[in-house]
């Protein structure tokens, strides 16, 4: 049996440059620094693994709903996340104790999933008993 599909052309491909080069979606960051977050609002906490295994911690998780086994002023993280660019994370090496810089849930101020200590709309406080 002969296969009678024709082959595709290359403008045919998923993502293939347009005719300036560049792929569909792609961004062009300006010139210069970037200053992530600015203007919001952001704490810095210690933060210390008290576990036996390594803890990642990424960039748009809610903090305040950690692993237990990172110790550090949970209500003073409720409602934030990690200062770093979307996409990465923070590893916290076992008996390892680090600074970390916060900031604010900008937006609804809404969250789901995580450790399921929110599951919504975040308050002006942490729930009480909140220390995870």
């Amino acid at each position: 049996m002969t296969d009678t599909t024709p082959p595709r052309a290359a403008a045919d491909t998923p993502f293939s440059p347009d005719a300036e080069g560049l792929a569909p979606g792609a961004i062009i960051p300006a010139a210069g620094v970037i200053t992530l977050n600015a203007g919001r609002p952001t704490i810095e906490i210690e933060v210390a693994n008290t576990g036996d295994r390594p803890v990642q911690v990424g960039s748009h998780y809610h903090f305040y709903e950690t692993n237990t086994g990172l110790t550090f002023d949970r209500p003073a993280a409720y409602g934030m996340r990690l200062d770093i660019p979307a996409g990465s994370a923070v590893r916290f090496e076992p008996g390892q104790t680090r600074s970390v810089r916060l900031v604010a849930y900008q937006g609804d101020r809404v969250v789901h999933g995580f450790d399921g200590k929110v599951s919504g709309a975040l308050g002006a406080a942490a729930p009480k008993g909140g220390e995870g």
